[in-house]
C-alpha cells in the first residue's frame, strides 16, 4: 500500500476518533456550556486536519502535476480556509 494514502486515512480516522470522543464527551458532560467547550475544540481539529491531509496529498502527487495546476489547486485550498475562517 502506498505510504502517503495510508497516511492520509491514518489521519482521517484519528480526526473521527477525536469526534467520537468528543461526542461521548459531550453527553457524560450533560450541560450545553460544556457540551460548546468542547465543540469549540473541535473547530480548531477539523481543519487542522484538512490542511494536514491535503498538504501530504499535494506532496505525493507534486511530481505529476504542472505548476499551473498546482497553483489551482492551492488556490482552491486557500479559497476553503477563508471560507471556513473567515468571521
Amino acid at each position: 500500500m502506498n505510504k502517503i494514502v495510508l497516511t492520509m486515512a491514518s489521519l482521517r480516522m484519528m480526526s473521527g476518533s477525536i469526534e467520537i470522543i468528543a461526542a461521548i464527551l459531550m453527553l457524560r458532560l450533560a450541560t450545553v456550556e460544556k457540551a460548546l467547550l468542547v465543540n469549540s475544540g473541535l473547530a480548531l481539529v477539523g481543519p487542522l486536519v484538512l490542511l494536514a491531509t491535503t498538504t501530504i496529498g499535494l506532496v505525493g502527487i507534486a511530481e505529476k502535476l504542472s505548476m499551473g495546476k498546482m497553483l489551482w489547486v492551492i488556490a482552491g485550498v486557500s479559497c476553503l480556509f477563508i471560507g471556513i475562517l473567515k468571521k
